[in-house]
């Protein structure tokens, strides 16, 4: 339990990325996005509903993204998120953010032969 909180914990400041990552790929709707990185992470990683609509609220305002209501055919009306150009741009920074902060990790945890 313990490990998954902590791995929970280091993906909570890439929220917003991730989102806007499985929304640039597509249109989406909350419960979509969630079984979306739910299927990517293969069950490893389940973002809860509070950090989904929390993250969609941020990017709204930031104007990151646009959230439009679908016309549902059957069952009840859903309200998709599309990405917008400063989204698109947010998330290429967050990219190279991400990067360059996993360089830092792995050499700070880096073992070198005969190293302590």
């Amino acid at each position: 339990m313990a490990e998954r909180d902590a791995v929970s914990d280091l993906i909570r400041g890439n929220i917003d990325a991730i989102v806007l990552n499985v929304i640039k790929r597509s249109d989406s709707y909350g419960y979509e996005i969630l079984k979306d990185i739910g299927e990517r992470t293969s069950g490893r990683y389940e973002m809860k509903e509070p950090s989904l609509y929390a993250s969609l609220k941020r990017l709204e305002k930031a104007g990151c993204v646009e959230g439009y209501w679908g016309n549902e055919t059957q069952g009840a009306r859903r309200k998709y998120y599309r990405i917008l150009p400063a989204g698109e741009q947010e998330l290429d920074k967050s990219k190279i953010r991400w990067v360059e902060v996993r360089q830092i990790v792995d050499e700070l945890l880096e073992t070198k032969e005969g190293a302590r």
